[in-house]
């Protein structure tokens, strides 16, 4: 067998063998709470992980530590399991993850949720300057109070939950829209949080109007504030078909790379089998011939003895 040939035929199955290993890597799954990350004290929860349809295990963790674990019914026909909770608890607000198993293979943990539980301890009272109704390009502050002791303030906008604004303050804080327009407008309300997961009972809600604007909000400024004192992304995690699709795109690209380098194996295995049928017959009709031409040489001695 030639040196070329087999030394081809060697790196395609190594080849094979480290990006199989490669991609075998599990998609990352997607974790999100229902009806809301916001849970009022008392009430039930669902927290959803979504992997893949050839999942056949679930484990959810909360602040690091496992926390449950689902398999789904009937196995392979699900890609999403839930782990419901009948009554949301303090001691259950914090931060979770979760991961699935296909095979052998576990998947890299989810990005975090964050679970708060609101409705603990006092209301806060929340007001608008210089009014709920005010022109579009006016400064509005709200302000958020509450007489416990607390220094740090979430400021919601009702349809943008996932964006909650956060200041600090001794008993009050102070959020201010500069210059407002209408994209501003809309139900506010506030909360004070004795820790990143523990929030009070809601504000009573306060509707800001605004009046003036041109009606094009494509360049106009929203309530979002500095990065220093947003609400950090990581305490939000939302379901979108975007990962859906790119958890399909990623599965189907390792089926098709698996089917080239098995083909690219079978296609190398096939030229060593020809190259060496090749030779096999090249040697058998070199045999063929040494024997014909022994052949003929003893004819011709005998004959020349008889002579």
């Amino acid at each position: 067998m030639p040196r070329t040939l087999t030394t081809l035929f060697f790196l395609g199955l190594y080849l094979s063998q480290r990006v199989s290993s490669q991609i075998q890597t599990l998609s990352k799954p997607t974790i999100w709470a229902e009806p809301n990350f916001m849970i009022p004290n008392g009430m039930p929860v669902i927290i959803w992980c979504q992997g893949m349809h050839k999942a056949t295990e679930y484990r959810l963790y909360f602040e690091g530590q496992l926390s449950a674990l689902e398999r789904p019914n009937p196995p392979g026909m699900m890609n999403k399991v839930k782990f419901p909770t009948r009554t949301m608890t303090s001691n259950m607000a914090g931060q979770y993850t979760c991961s699935y198993r296909s095979g052998e293979l576990w998947s890299k943990p989810s990005d975090p949720l964050d679970l708060v539980i609101t409705g603990m301890y006092d209301k806060p009272t929340l007001s608008v300057h210089p009014g709920s109704e005010v022109i579009s390009g006016e400064k509005v502050t709200f302000y958020c109070r509450l007489e416990t002791a607390t220094s740090t303030f979430f400021l919601l906008k009702e349809g943008r939950s996932s964006h909650p604004q956060r200041r600090y303050g001794n008993m009050q804080a102070e959020f201010s829209m500069n210059p407002v327009t209408a994209v501003h407008g809309g139900t506010y309300r506030c909360f004070g949080s004795y820790n990143n997961h523990v929030w009070s009972l809601p504000s009573e809600p306060v509707t800001l109007l605004v009046t003036g604007g041109t009606g094009n909000t494509s360049l106009t400024p929203t309530e979002q504030p500095s990065s220093s004192d947003s609400w950090e992304p990581y305490l939000v995690t939302t379901k979108t078909g975007f990962q859906e699709d790119l958890a399909l795109w990623d599965h189907t690209t390792q089926n098709l790379l698996r089917i080239c380098l098995a083909f690219l194996v079978l296609v190398a295995l096939v030229c060593i089998l020809a190259e060496d049928w090749l030779r096999s017959k090249k040697t058998q009709e070199e045999a063929n011939m040494a024997l014909s031409w022994e052949c003929r040489r003893s004819f011709r001695t005998e004959k020349h003895l008889e002579k």
